[in-house]
């Protein structure tokens, strides 16, 4: 029996076909996308804590 690489041939002809944008294909749509969500960031707000108690930072410093 010989062997038949038909397979092989319709294979990598469908794959020089594809019409499909791929996840790894980088375009305008991901750069808008980007650029939106950086635009509706804010800036986070500082964290402000209450000082600690007296009683709490003398047994710190003991």
């Amino acid at each position: 029996m010989k062997p038949n690489k038909r397979w092989m041939q319709n294979t990598v002809n469908a794959a020089a076909e594809r019409d499909v944008k791929m996840p790894w294909e980088r375009g305008a749509r991901r750069s808008a996308f980007i650029a939106s969500r950086a635009a509706d960031d804010k800036p986070a707000a500082p964290v402000s804590l209450a000082p600690l108690p007296n009683w709490l930072t003398e047994a710190i410093r003991a």
